[in-house]
C-alpha cells in the first residue's frame, strides 16, 4: 500500500520510490544496472519526442514523464539511493550555488 499524499496533493519522491520498489524490485534486481540503465535511456528518448511535439499529445508527455520518473526511481533503488533524501540534502537549502529560493545566480 502507498502512502497517503501530503497536503496539496503531491506525493513524496520518497513514496513514489517505495511505490515502484513495492511493484518491480525484486524484477529490477534481478535484471542489474546495465540493462535498467537502457530502460531508463530509451524511456528518456520516448519523453525528448514528447516534449518536441509539445501540447499536441498531452495524455503522451504525461505518460512518459511517468516512465522516465519510475525508471530513475528503479535506478536509484538498485543502487540504495533515497531520490527523497538526496534531492532534499542538495536542493533543501535552496540554489546549490546562490542559496536562494528562487535561485538568483547570473544568468548564462
Amino acid at each position: 500500500m502507498s502512502a497517503p499524499s501530503p497536503p496539496g496533493g503531491r506525493a513524496s519522491a520518497g513514496s513514489f520510490q517505495r511505490l515502484i520498489e513495492d511493484i518491480y524490485f525484486d524484477r529490477d534486481s534481478e535484471r542489474g544496472t546495465d540493462k535498467t540503465l537502457l530502460w531508463f535511456c530509451e524511456e528518456v528518448g520516448e519523453l525528448v519526442r514528447a516534449i518536441r511535439r509539445g501540447a499536441k499529445d498531452r495524455e503522451n508527455l504525461k505518460e512518459e514523464f511517468g516512465d522516465v520518473y519510475a525508471w530513475l526511481s528503479t535506478l536509484a533503488s538498485i543502487h540504495a539511493i533515497d531520490l527523497e533524501a538526496v534531492g532534499r540534502e542538495k536542493y533543501g537549502g535552496g540554489c546549490p550555488r546562490c542559496a536562494a529560493t528562487p535561485c538568483a545566480c547570473p544568468k548564462h
